[in-house]
């Protein structure tokens, strides 16, 4: 019993993810060009991919620093090469962007998309994208203060609290500051 439970179970699930491959290849099928276009904008605006322009330069500096490790009488020659072939794969940065693209568009509709880009691209979401980070660091730091105060609280509160009732027998809440035995 347990056995054709689990089966059908699996069954079910099989079945369901057969069902969400054919719906996301569909949908993959449906994305046009103004969609795209919608999301790479999008992209542009939020700045999406600009964390991946040192991937190549930084390749290029890790492939020069080990080959004239193993070969430093051939540094000149090294550095030329690579410096070549990095110059040569930049084109290839499209691909990432089309990418994004098509990711950004299974995601959002095309118009999400441009409302998106809009935002982004007006003052407050510019402000947003230059100061959020920022905002964020402080918010983090707020709520680890608060949530110590809070901590801090409850445990007074409730030592306080579970004394009253009990009288000295009361448990010390962990982390509370320990009394000091009266004489």
């Amino acid at each position: 019993m347990i056995l054709t439970n689990r089966l059908r179970g699996f069954s079910v699930m099989v079945a369901a993810s057969a069902f969400a491959a054919i719906a996301f290849s569909a949908q993959a099928q449906e994305i046009g060009e103004s969609h795209l276009k919608a999301a790479h904008a999008a992209i542009s605006a939020i700045h999406a991919t600009d964390s991946f322009d040192s991937i190549l330069p930084q390749a290029a500096a890790a492939l020069k620093q080990q080959l004239i490790q193993q070969n430093p009488d051939m540094q000149e020659l090294i550095t030329q090469t690579v410096d070549e072939n990095t110059l040569a794969l930049a084109s290839r940065r499209a691909d990432l962007e089309k990418e994004s693209a098509l990711a950004y568009a299974k995601a959002f509709s095309e118009q999400n998309l441009n409302d998106i880009a809009t935002f982004y691209n007006s003052e407050a979401g510019k402000k947003l994208i230059e100061s959020g980070p920022i905002a964020s660091r402080e918010l983090v730091k707020a709520a680890e203060i608060w949530q110590n105060g809070i901590a801090r609280d409850l445990a007074e509160q409730v030592g306080e609290k579970l004394k009253a009732v009990a009288g000295t027998k009361a448990p010390a809440a962990e982390g509370a500051a320990p009394e000091t035995p009266k004489p």
